[in-house]
């Protein structure tokens, strides 16, 4: 719990970090009225699936819905309703929404400061796939068989209407308890034949726990390490589902914005491999890095941190936009296989359009100027504001991090050694688990990584949002 109970300084801090990133959660009032125009008379489809026993799961608070979904048996096989937000049913080419979401990329999170890349009035409201409210939407059907594999897919607009929200914990609980829907079993069966074929092709993701900001009823803000519960991993699998089924109609179309990631350079897994020997952590030489990720439990100190270092091999992601020529990487190396950004354009502007092309695809239509017009700007766009999403959550982090620990200086802590760096063997990075913190640290000795040691804080600056320890 932070030493700020009213948040106060805290919120001074949020403005401080929006002031130095230039990004405000206000809209111009252009864009305000526009909005609100446009979620007052949205363009409906003339298909109406609004027969379709939608639900949504995601987090308590949410209020941004971008999916809700239906699944059913067919035979030995699945049918996948995903039914997305309809942004562009609100969202005018180029009009005043349109070049403010061009702007701002995406959503901007941290604790409850979002920074959000649509108004309210239509990220919040109108284009909400909220419960009981008829709504435009991108349908997606995907057929499975059997083993979960993709048999057809197809996407079109419909109106639908979801019937209720869910949060993860009570769906968890329920299933645990023997007592969930039936749509929530087929999420778990469905969503566990999906990661049986991810590991199978090469896919991986990294199980560690999120270092999150929660602002409780009695306004103090919470630091804690939180990590996925089981349906949450499966319903994640149903958007890699569709984002790999959107993938493959434009590679094969060759028109379409992807999201790739490229293969990880061999020097990177051989220094990997190195780590593990140093953390006395087994990887046979049969077993690839996919493989070997599986094999590891986040919840030992050692496997933590080898899966903190992990995490190199998953950088350089970014956006692809093409037509005519498909780009020399196509694929996205921790999905192992092409994919797509398609199930989040309430939060992220390069969903809306990747969405037109397959729905354009799947018409047999040509895919809109406005859309072809930006398939190299989308992916600028989407890189600057993944730079800016970055800095802003790690500064509330750091915000909060600090506030936290104001007046704690010259205290000792449990923490655990995460990451060394190459250059200096006595600096790097720890976690503390309560306070939920991760931080710099620096030594007169070799820190031993993934070993568990005793620290001192010697900076707790809110100001400087800077805390750091010695071991």
């Amino acid at each position: 719990m932070t030493a700020d109970p009213a948040g106060a300084g805290l919120r001074e801090g949020v403005e401080a970090i929006r002031a130095e990133l230039g990004v405000s959660a206000e809209f111009p009032s252009e864009v305000e009225e526009a909005a609100a125009k446009a979620a007052a008379e949205p363009r409906l489809p003339t298909l109406d699936r609004t027969d379709l026993p939608l639900i949504t799961i995601d987090p308590d608070t949410a209020m941004d819905l971008d999916q809700a979904m239906h699944l059913e048996r067919d035979g030995d096989g699945f049918v996948v309703y995903y039914a997305i937000a309809d942004v562009a049913a609100f969202v005018e080419p180029d009009g005043p929404v349109d070049l403010e979401a061009r702007r701002r990329g995406q959503t901007l999170y941290g604790a409850d400061s979002k920074v959000p890349l649509h108004p309210k009035a239509i990220s919040e409201d109108a284009g909400s796939l909220l419960p009981e409210q008829v709504r435009p939407a991108l349908l997606w059907t995907i057929r499975l068989d059997v083993t979960g594999a993709q048999v057809a897919a197809r996407v079109e607009r419909a109106q639908v209407r979801s019937r209720s929200r869910h949060g993860y914990g009570e769906v968890q609980a329920a299933l645990d308890a023997g007592e969930a829907a039936e749509v929530f079993e087929l999420l778990r069966t469905i969503g566990t034949l999906r990661q049986e074929l991810e590991a199978a092709r090469g896919g991986v993701s990294l199980p560690l726990p999120e270092q999150e900001v929660s602002v409780a009823d009695d306004g103090t803000w919470q630091l804690a390490f939180r990590s996925m519960h089981p349906i949450e991993e499966c319903n994640a699998q149903i958007s890699l589902l569709t984002g790999m089924a959107a993938a493959s109609l434009m590679v094969e179309a060759e028109v379409g914005l992807l999201r790739t990631l490229p293969p990880a350079d061999p020097r990177d897994v051989a220094r990997l491999r190195r780590t593990a020997l140093g953390l006395g952590i087994a990887w046979p030489e049969d077993v690839d890095y996919p493989g070997f990720v599986r094999s590891l439990d986040p919840d030992l100190p050692k496997h933590a941190a080898m899966l903190v270092a992990c995490t190199r091999l998953l950088r350089g992601s970014g956006y692809a936009g093409f037509a005519g020529e498909l780009p020399e990487v196509t694929g996205h190396a921790a999905v192992a296989a092409d994919y797509a950004h398609v199930t989040a354009p309430l939060r992220r502007l390069v969903d809306r359009y990747a969405s037109e092309i397959c729905v354009a695809l799947c018409a047999g239509q040509p895919v809109p100027p406005w859309v072809l017009a930006r398939l190299d700007d989308v992916p600028e766009a989407m890189a600057a504001s993944g730079r800016t999403a970055s800095r802003y959550e790690r500064a509330i982090l750091d915000l909060v991090e600090a506030t936290a620990l104001a007046g704690r200086i010259g205290e000792r802590f449990t923490a655990v050694v995460m990451e060394v760096e190459e250059k200096s063997a006595t600096r790097g990075e720890i976690t503390i688990a309560d306070p939920a913190i991760e931080a710099r640290v620096s030594s007169e000795r070799e820190l031993p990584l993934g070993e568990q040691v005793e620290v001192t804080l010697t900076t707790a600056d809110p100001v400087a949002r800077k805390v750091a320890f010695t071991c």
